[in-house]
């Protein structure tokens, strides 16, 4: 598999690229480092610095500092690489942000990587509007790092039954390891959550236990461990409540979730999830 990792010299930047050594691929993937350039946005008119706003002297002096951070983050990505073992390469593109990432993401990626956050408004490479963007618009499913990495050892798969819970499952299945270490320790978890609301039908209720079951079957037959967790309430605050009680590493969800006849909308769902999860979200598409 082919991964894009989103950089822009910050603390999460450099996570998004740590946390790919991380993840317990069953192959290794190809890495490229992307840090995009954005001299256009030195004289976007909502500036955050409007005393110098059409400074010309000042827009200069940007520039090159950006490119000369440019250049450092791309050293420092390439030794990151290599430390990690990790095969890839590491690149400079000019353009907006996001149009950018994304544009580069439809180059047969099959993942993106971003940080939730980056450096501050003064640095413009706001990482944390561009990842709520790339959940939204990517054409690839999406991995926002929100901490420093660490083995993946319990993951959270949040489903309603839809073709975006089928196809998370699917990248658990085909592009994860169940057991990373070898057989001296356990297979990793997936703690199953399907949040339903509060209905005063039963069958309701069996229909969703008989989901969790047909999910947990695929994922232990894989080699993972399974913990089915049927849960009462909004869906996004469930997941979020599981993942955190249980001292998840990694909480797994589709891009998007059934309509609104079926309540459960994985699509909105995945946006607040990323929000206000304590650790990294995948949502896949």
């Amino acid at each position: 598999m082919k991964i894009l990792a989103a950089t822009d010299g910050s603390k999460y930047g450099k996570w998004a690229i740590e946390w790919l050594a991380e993840m317990p691929f069953t192959v290794q993937p190809v890495i490229r480092v992307l840090h995009v350039v954005d001299v256009a946005s030195l004289r976007a008119p909502f500036m955050i610095q409007p005393v110098i706003v059409g400074t010309e002297r000042y827009i200069q002096s940007e520039v090159k500092r950006m490119e000369a951070a440019a250049k450092a983050t791309k050293k420092e990505s390439e030794a990151l690489l290599s430390t990690l073992g990790l095969s890839g390469t590491v690149t400079t593109d000019h353009g907006g942000v996001a149009a950018t990432i994304m544009k580069q993401a439809q180059r047969g990626i099959g993942l993106l990587s971003i940080g939730s956050r980056g450096l501050d408004a003064l640095d413009r490479f706001m990482l944390g509007s561009i990842s709520n963007y790339a959940i939204h618009h990517a054409p690839c499913s999406v991995l926002v790092v929100k901490e420093s990495p660490r083995p993946v050892r319990h993951v959270v798969l949040a489903i309603d039954g839809s073709s975006a819970s089928d196809k998370a499952v699917k990248f658990l299945v085909r592009t994860l390891n169940p057991a990373p270490d070898g057989s001296d320790r356990e297979p990793i978890m997936v703690t199953i959550v399907h949040a339903m609301p509060y209905l005063k039908y039963p069958e309701v209720k069996e229909a969703g236990k008989g989901l969790v079951r047909r999910y947990g079957d695929k994922l232990a037959k894989s080699g993972f461990q399974i913990r089915e967790v049927l849960k009462l309430g909004k869906p996004a605050e469930e997941i979020l409540t599981v993942a955190k009680s249980n001292k998840a590493d990694l909480i797994v969800t589709g891009a998007k979730g059934l309509g609104a006849i079926g309540r459960v909308l994985l699509g909105s769902v995945s946006t607040r999830v990323v929000q206000h999860a304590h650790c990294g979200v995948l949502v896949v598409r």
